[in-house]
């Protein structure tokens, strides 16, 4: 009997690695076990960050500059332009969950890089080729004057444009999540010195994207404007194929995480064993559970005991680790699941709230990468008498700030948030995140009221006010993005589901398209709510001037406010007590209290 429970017990041991490996099963290029000395650390992250810098580049200067080429080359009309770049840019972001799942499950995150880093290549120079070749774009016409007459790209003209633009959406999406992902993986989360660069990594990749995207909308959008955009789709080609020799370059100082096979397997498993087992009452004493003992049939405290002790949480789903009454019948995966496997998709579906609060900040960041160029078309852009300042440039302001405010908040307030909060990222993410939510309603607020004294000076003074009046909704948004965007990636990568971490990291990416699908949903419905007989809606016509897009920003501040309190209740709903585990410890309670307290405490559970 003794030999069938361990067996038991070896075969639990297994299935809950397959679902969580060791955090320190990392092998090197060749597959041989990696070695701390001369493997992973900040020099094997900083190859991935040069990729990080170059592929942003590469993108950035496609994504925003984008809506500019459609309605000038391809000729399509605001709205649908407008569409167009959000609906690429949300499936940039949707297809990191397809990098994700290719990259923990079968590829591996390096692999998934390398490969998918040539599917965008590919669509770059295809851009390019696209550009350059006057039979492959309607006629030249000025869509400003000549808007009705215009002929819009159809047929083989918009098929190699789309097939193009999706070559880059696909090699993009796959890459961003495992970019994020293997550079975070070349830390040891456990080490506590690890874990502080673990966090510095995390702002040094907020860094490298902040000087990839100033690089992009200054110089590129730039070359774009004075070289044409068949040169600037160029650059980006050039740009990206420099990201992927950094990567490469980087090989021989890699750990990487081997890929754990169908990562949704074990999620399956625990959703069907509890649906099987839904009749079923749960046992008075909780280390009766499959997976709650060890091989000395006590309960662990060990680092990793909080996955071992169900939590108040979808109590549910506990029912999936009931045995059997016939103890001798040994029971499919599908029946029987681990107290791990269950735990870890507790955490998942936990995590879903705070993932779903961050959609209405990106569909704010979708509007300062269509509208918010068009209103700066619009304006005074001379700096000097022969300097103008492209539009799309407009969102490299927060960047140039932001170069300077990363190093200056990793260096100084974590280190000083640190010895009062005693968390190794200065604050948690959470609450990076929750501050940055609040900071993008203040964004949309300046938005409004420019854009209302922007119109006003055009229609009633035929004024056209500096483009610099709409600088401060693209700094107030940038210093809201750190927050958010570095505090989402560090929440989503540190949550204890070992070998789902590039999977996770494209969850926060697929906010991203949420976002950007929501901003073309929202377009589409305030202009039909809006519209009368004799008015097309707020977004209606392809003149601002027309337009109300300030009506359409206070409604975008309202819902992010709305957002901002809805996210107060999830962040404190996820926030729960330690785990009955954490308590045992902190008291130094002896084992039968222990088993005691155990026995109580999931008698409330069930």
């Amino acid at each position: 009997m003794e030999m069938e429970m361990d067996m038991d017990m070896d075969i639990e041991r297994r299935r809950d690695t397959h679902l969580m490996p060791s955090q320190d099963l990392t092998v090197d290029w060749r597959g041989r076990p990696s070695n701390p000395v001369a493997h992973g650390g900040m020099r094997a992250a900083a190859f991935v960050l040069g990729l990080q810098s170059f592929e942003i580049m590469a993108i950035a200067a496609v994504g925003n500059n984008l809506i500019t080429y459609v309605i000038n080359e391809m000729h399509f009309s605001l709205s649908k332009s407008a569409n167009v770049v959000t609906n690429f840019v949300g499936t940039v972001f949707l297809l990191a969950l397809l990098g994700g799942f290719l990259s923990d499950s079968y590829l591996g995150s390096f692999w998934t890089m390398l490969i998918f880093g040539f599917v965008e290549l590919s669509g770059f120079i295809l851009l390019s080729v696209q550009a350059h070749l006057p039979q492959l774009k309607p006629p030249q016409c000025n869509m400003l004057s000549e808007g009705d007459h215009c002929v819009e790209a159809k047929g083989i003209k918009a098929l190699i444009f789309f097939v193009a633009l999706y070559l880059v959406a696909l090699g993009s999406g796959c890459v961003k999540p495992n970019m994020i992902a293997h550079g975070a993986d070349q830390f040891t989360p456990q080490d506590p010195s690890q874990s502080k660069r673990l966090s510095t990594y995390f702002n040094a990749a907020y860094f490298a994207f902040s000087i990839g995207e100033l690089i992009a909308l200054t110089l590129v959008v730039w070359i774009q404007t004075h070289s044409g955009m068949d040169v600037g789709f160029g650059v980006s080609a050039a740009v990206m194929a420099m990201g992927l020799i950094s990567l490469v370059g980087g090989i021989f100082y890699y750990r990487n995480k081997p890929p754990q096979g169908a990562i949704f397997i074990p999620i399956l498993q625990v959703f069907v064993a509890a649906v099987l087992k839904r009749k079923q009452v749960c046992p008075s004493n909780p280390q009766m559970l499959h997976g709650s003992q060890t091989s000395n049939h006590k309960v662990a405290l060990s680092s990793h005991s909080a996955n071992l002790i169900p939590t108040q949480k979808f109590r549910f789903l506990d029912k999936a680790c009931i045995k059997s009454q016939d103890g001798t019948t040994r029971e499919s995966p599908w029946r029987l699941c681990t107290l791990t496997q269950v735990e870890q998709v507790k955490i998942l579906i936990s995590v879903v709230p705070i993932f779903a609060c961050t959609i209405i900040f990106n569909t704010i960041l979708a509007q300062l990468q269509t509208f918010s160029v068009q209103q700066g078309s619009l304006m005074n852009t001379q700096l000097t008498k022969s300097f103008h300042i492209p539009p799309a440039s407009l969102q490299s302001i927060p960047y140039i700030m932001l170069i300077f405010i990363v190093p200056l908040y990793d260096t100084f307030f974590v280190p000083f948030a640190r010895k009062f909060t005693g968390h190794t990222s200065g604050i948690s993410p959470l609450k990076r995140i929750g501050f940055g939510l609040f900071l993008s309603t203040f964004s949309m607020v300046s938005a409004a009221i420019m854009e209302k004294k922007r119109r006003d000076s055009a229609v009633n003074s035929n004024q056209t006010i500096s483009i610099f009046w709409i600088t401060p909704q693209f700094l107030i948004f940038g210093l809201s993005e750190m927050f958010t965007a570095v505090g989402l990636i560090e929440f989503f990568y540190k949550q204890s589901v070992k070998g789902m971490q590039a999977f996770l990291t494209a969850i926060t990416y697929c906010s991203y398209s949420f976002g950007f699908y929501l901003s073309s949903l929202l377009v589409s419905m305030v202009n039909k709510i809006t519209s009368s007989s004799t008015n097309g809606g707020w977004l209606h016509d392809n003149n601002l001037n027309k337009d109300r897009l300030d009506l359409f920003y206070w409604l975008l501040a309202a819902l992010s406010f709305l957002n901002f309190l809805n996210y107060l209740f999830w962040s404190s709903w996820f926030q729960d007590p330690p785990s009955l585990s954490q308590k045992l410890q902190q008291d130094n309670l002896h084992h039968g209290e222990n088993s005691h307290l155990q026995q109580q405490f999931f008698k409330e559970q069930c």
